[in-house]
């Protein structure tokens, strides 16, 4: 998602509080409140097919959510709050708030030129420091590519293309790169 104002400080309790009740969704980190912007339509079809194989893929006892269920953690003592574009979770949720998440196995951010160095520095920070996270996945919006960083792996990326297999270890799902390009073969270069 775009970045698209940024707002006075808020401690996190009271972001937590407001954030229900707003008609804009706003992502938080240290204080600071970033209210978020739709994604284009490229971007949502790349995650919503990646979603549905996700969702498909999914043992009954785990859930996963696209885009309007946050996730929130602290790095270097600081809260974040952020909403990815699609996180899944096997456990219970350790807290009583139904609009937040503390403990994902797996987040995936779609990235778009606009917020590619957020997700894979800030988000990344943030998102590796949630102890319950396995695997974080950035795919590319505009060419078939992606990357998986593991813990297993000390977050290490791996790198799979158009014709590659990858395999989500935290959710059991293997899968071609392109599969995720389905629905949008020419814009990606997948067919003239």
């Amino acid at each position: 998602m775009q970045q698209v104002s940024k707002l006075e400080y808020l401690t996190f309790e009271e972001y937590l509080a407001g954030e229900p009740v707003s008609d804009v969704r706003y992502e938080y980190i240290a204080g600071q409140v970033y209210a978020m912007a739709g994604g284009s339509e490229l971007h949502n079809t790349v995650a919503a097919t990646f979603h549905g194989m996700i969702e498909n893929a999914l043992p009954d006892h785990c859930r996963s959510w696209q885009s309007d269920m946050k996730v929130v953690g602290k790095t270097q003592g600081e809260h974040f709050a952020y909403y990815p574009d699609i996180m899944a979770s096997c456990e219970v949720n350790k807290g009583d708030n139904p609009y937040i998440r503390d403990n994902p196995c797996l987040i995936i951010e779609v990235l778009s030129p606009s917020t590619q160095r957020i997700d894979l520095k800030e988000k990344f920070d943030g998102y590796t420091q949630i102890t319950s996270l396995l695997e974080y996945v950035v795919v590319s919006q505009d060419t078939p590519y992606l990357r998986i960083f593991r813990r297993r792996t000390h977050w290490q990326a791996e790198s799979f293309y158009a014709d590659d297999t990858f395999t989500l270890e935290s959710i059991g799902l293997t899968a071609m790169v392109k599969q995720i390009y389905r629905r949008v073969k020419k814009e990606v270069g997948l067919i003239n």
